[in-house]
C-alpha cells in the first residue's frame, strides 16, 4: 500500500503478516522516521474492531502519539476481522492466540524493531495482552492492560457471581454484527465477497455457545490468567474505572502478580482514560509512554519506584450528576497493610456497629417486585450520561434497606466490601443482589457499588447445588471494589434484593427470602488518610496524536428510557445507542452504525422476560455499499433459555444472505 507521512511518522495503512497456515493477517503500521536505519521498540494492539474504519478514529491518536515518541506501533486485525484472512469463531481462542505469538515474533524480526514488544489494549486487547504474556513470548517485555479480566467467569461481561448478565446478550449482539462486516475491497481487492461470505456461513451465534457453559468450566478457565498468576512474567500495567465492568482485576493483579507490576483506578468508565468520563481525563497515553520508556526502552524513569496502587477517592457526589469530584490516593502495596475491617450489623434498626449488639433479630422477608434495577445502569458503563444508575430510591422500593445513622466521623473506604448474610430462600434456585449506597443529606441516594450472588452457586462456581427451601444458609456477597468517601451527616446503605433485571437475569421463578438478622453483617475496608497522597504527581491533561479526518453526515443519538405503560401493566428499558453516520475522508469510506436494546416484562411475570437487540452497520464507497442488519431475542421458560436470531446481508441494496437460528439451552442451576 501506498505510505504518507505526519510529523516524522510514516502510516503504512496495511501490510500482510504471514501465519504458519497460509493465513494472513492484515496490520497497519506507525512507524518513527528513521527506524529502520536505527531499529526501536514496538507496540502491539491485536483486536477485532477493524483498523480500516470503526476503529481508525482512536488508532491513529493513540498508536500516532506513541510512534511520535519513538516506537513502531502494530495494530493488527484478528484472524477472521476486519482485513484479515479466516473466520473468527469466538473470543480468546486457542487459535487466536497461537496467531498472537506468530505475530509478536513478525514484528521482532522487521528491520524496523529491535526485538522488544510491548503488548497494550482496552478491553479485547486488555485480555490478551495478559493471555499472551503467560504464554511467555521472549520478545514480549512489557504489557498494557486497561479494562480487562484475569477470570472469564467471574468477572467478564457474561456472568456475575454465578448469575447470567444481560450484558451478556447485548455484547454478544455487538460481535455478531461485527462479524458480519466485510473486509475492505481497497485492501484485499476481488476475494471480499468470499471472505466476507465465509464470515457470514461460519462465524455464527456466539451467544449460543455461552449459554452452554453457564458455570465455572473449561471453556472459561481456558485464556483465564487467574489459573496461574506465575505465568505472567513480564511488567504489567493495569487500568481500570469505578464505573466499568473490570474494576476488581486491578487488584488481584497487583496481589498475585510477582513481576513488576503498577495498578491505576480511575473514576471512569469503559474508555482510556485520557477520553475520560465520568469524572477528570489525565494524559494517561503520557503515563504509557513512561511505562513503555521503562520496559521497552531501559530508561531509569522511577516509574517503578512509584506506589503500587493509585486509585481515585471519590467523594460524594448527586446520583444524577455525571461528574466525579474526588482525589488521588495511593497505596505501596496490596492488600494494604494500612486497611481496617469496619463492620456494622444488619437488623430492623437498620446498619449498626457490630459490637453495639442488635435490637432485634426477628427475620426478614423480601420478595422483589423485577422494577428492581430498571435504574440501575449499565453492568459495564460506556461512561455515556445514558447508561449510569440514577437515584436509587427508585429501587429500594422493592428491596430490604438497613441504613447507618447519620455519621459522626467521616469514613473512607478503598477495597472490596463484603455483605454476609444469613438466609432461606422458598425456591431450590434463587439469586440475591446487594447495594452499597450513599445518602446525602437531601435524602437522594448514590449507587457506591453492588454484588450478585447464584444462591446454588454459594460454594462455588464449579458445582453448583439447588438450594432447600426454607433451610439456612450463611452465604458472602463480594461486592465490586470501589473508593468512596462519606461524608459527616451522610448515611450509608445496604439495599438486598431478590432480583436485578435487567442488568442480571432473574431466577426461573419468583423467590422469598428471608434474612437473620443475626448472622447479617457488613465489612468495608477502611482506610485511614495518608499524608502522602497530597504529594502525588499530577497526571496532566490528555494528549494524543490527531485523528484521521473525517465528515459527520448524521450525529450520534443516545437514550436510556424506562417506559411503564399502565394499560398493559408491561414495564420496558429502551437503550439507543446510534454512532450516526460520518465519512472517513481518507480512505473515503462512509460509516453508520445504530443499536436499539430492549429489555421487558408485563405483570411481574417471570415468563415474560425477555431481551432484545438489533444492529445495523454501513459501509460505503461510491457505488459499492454494504448494510449488514442483526436481531437477537432472548426469552426464557423456568426450564429454558430461548434465544432467536436473523442476520440479513446487503449488497447494493439487494439481500445476498439471509440466516435464522432459533435455539433452546437448559438452564443449569441459574
Amino acid at each position: 500500500m501506498a505510505e504518507r507521512h505526519e510529523k516524522a511518522v510514516t502510516v503504512i495503512e496495511n501490510v500482510w503478516i504471514p501465519m504458519p497456515d497460509g493465513c494472513y493477517l492484515a496490520a497497519k503500521l506507525w512507524l518513527p522516521e528513521g527506524a529502520e536505519e536505527a531499529p526501536v521498540p514496538a507496540i502491539l494492539e491485536y483486536i477485532p474492531y477493524r483498523k480500516r474504519d470503526f476503529r481508525s478514529g482512536r488508532d491513529s491518536q493513540v498508536h500516532g502519539f506513541f510512534a511520535r515518541h519513538g516506537y513502531a506501533c502494530v495494530r493488527v486485525d484478528l484472524r477472521g476481522s476486519g482485513d484479515s484472512d479466516g473466520v473468527l469463531y469466538d473470543e480468546y481462542l486457542p487459535q487466536e492466540l497461537d496467531d498472537g505469538l506468530e505475530v509478536i515474533r513478525w514484528i521482532a524480526t522487521q528491520p524496523w524493531c529491535n526485538g522488544r514488544v510491548g503488548m497494550m489494549g482496552i478491553s479485547w486487547g486488555g485480555f490478551n495482552a495478559l493471555q499472551v504474556a503467560a504464554l511467555q513470548p521472549s520478545e514480549l517485555q512489557a504489557v498494557i492492560s486497561v479494562c480487562s479480566s484475569d477470570d472469564r467467569y467471574t468477572d467478564d461481561v457474561h456472568y456475575m457471581g454465578g448469575c447470567l448478565l444481560t450484558d451478556n446478550l447485548s455484547w454478544a449482539s455487538v460481535m455478531f454484527s461485527y462479524n458480519a462486516c466485510p473486509p475492505d475491497p481497497a485492501i484485499v481487492g476481488d476475494r471480499w465477497r468470499e471472505l466476507w461470505f465465509q464470515r457470514l456461513e461460519g462465524s455464527g451465534l456466539w451467544l449460543k455457545n455461552w449459554l452452554a457453559h453457564q458455570r465455572r468450566d473449561a471453556f472459561w478457565r481456558h485464556a483465564s490468567v487467574c489459573e496461574d498468576f506465575a505465568a505472567i512474567r513480564c511488567p504489567v500495567f493495569a487500568v481500570s474505572g469505578w464505573a466499568d465492568g473490570y474494576c476488581n482485576t486491578v487488584f488481584r493483579l497487583m496481589q498475585h502478580l510477582a513481576v513488576p507490576r503498577k495498578g491505576l483506578v480511575g473514576p471512569w468508565g469503559h474508555k482510556y482514560p485520557h477520553l475520560g468520563g465520568p469524572g477528570p481525563s489525565i494524559d494517561f497515553l503520557g503515563e504509557c509512554l513512561r511505562w513503555w520508556d521503562r520496559w521497552l526502552k531501559g530508561i531509569d524513569n522511577g516509574v517503578d519506584q512509584e506506589p503500587l496502587l493509585r486509585a481515585w477517592m471519590q467523594d460524594s457526589v448527586s446520583p444524577i450528576s455525571d461528574d466525579r469530584p474526588g482525589r488521588w490516593v495511593a497505596e505501596t502495596q496490596w492488600p494494604s497493610e494500612r486497611l481496617h475491617t469496619l463492620t456494622y450489623g444488619l437488623s430492623s434498626a437498620g446498619l449498626v456497629s457490630d459490637d453495639a449488639g442488635r435490637p432485634d433479630t426477628a427475620p426478614l422477608s423480601i420478595r422483589s417486585p423485577l422494577s428492581v434495577g430498571l435504574f440501575a445502569g449499565k453492568w459495564c458503563s460506556y461512561s455515556e450520561s445514558t447508561d449510569l444508575p440514577t437515584d436509587q430510591r427508585l429501587e429500594d422500593g422493592g428491596t430490604l434497606c438497613f441504613d447507618s445513622a447519620p455519621l459522626a466521623e467521616a469514613v473512607e473506604i478503598l477495597g472490596q466490601p463484603v455483605v454476609e448474610l444469613e438466609l432461606s430462600a422458598d425456591r431450590p434456585q434463587a439469586m440475591v443482589a446487594v447495594r452499597l449506597s450513599d445518602i446525602a443529606s437531601d435524602g437522594s441516594v448514590t449507587l457506591v457499588t453492588y454484588g450478585l450472588l447464584n444462591l446454588s452457586h454459594r460454594a462455588g462456581h464449579a458445582h453448583p447445588e439447588p438450594l432447600t427451601p426454607g433451610a439456612r444458609y450463611k452465604v458472602s456477597v463480594r461486592l465490586n471494589h470501589v473508593a468512596q468517601a462519606f461524608p459527616v451527616g451522610n448515611r450509608i446503605r445496604v439495599a438486598v434484593s431478590s432480583s436485578y433485571w435487567p442488568l442480571a437475569w432473574p431466577s426461573p421463578l419468583p423467590v422469598a427470602l428471608t434474612l437473620y438478622p443475626g448472622g447479617c453483617r457488613m465489612r468495608l475496608p477502611s482506610r485511614p488518610m495518608r499524608e502522602e497522597d497530597a504529594d502525588l504527581p499530577d497526571l496532566g491533561e490528555p494528549r494524543m496524536a490527531p485523528g484521521p479526518a473525517t465528515t459527520l453526515l448524521v450525529p450520534a443519538h443516545r437514550e436510556w428510557t424506562v417506559l411503564f405503560n399502565l394499560a398493559t401493566n408491561e414495564a420496558t428499558l429502551r437503550v439507543i445507542d446510534n454512532d450516526g453516520c460520518w465519512r472517513l475522508d481518507d480512505p473515503d469510506l462512509t460509516l453508520g452504525y445504530d443499536v436499539t436494546e430492549s429489555y421487558r416484562y408485563a405483570n411481574d411475570d417471570y415468563a415474560t422476560v425477555c431481551g432484545e437487540v438489533v444492529n445495523s452497520r454501513r459501509v460505503e464507497r461510491g457505488d459499492w455499499r454494504v448494510d449488514t442488519a442483526t436481531r437477537t431475542v432472548l426469552s426464557t421458560t423456568a426450564t429454558h433459555f430461548h434465544l432467536n436470531a436473523t442476520l440479513d446481508a446487503y449488497e447494493g441494496g439487494e439481500r445476498v444472505f439471509s440466516r435464522t437460528w432459533n435455539e433452546s439451552i437448559p438452564r443449569d442451576n441459574i
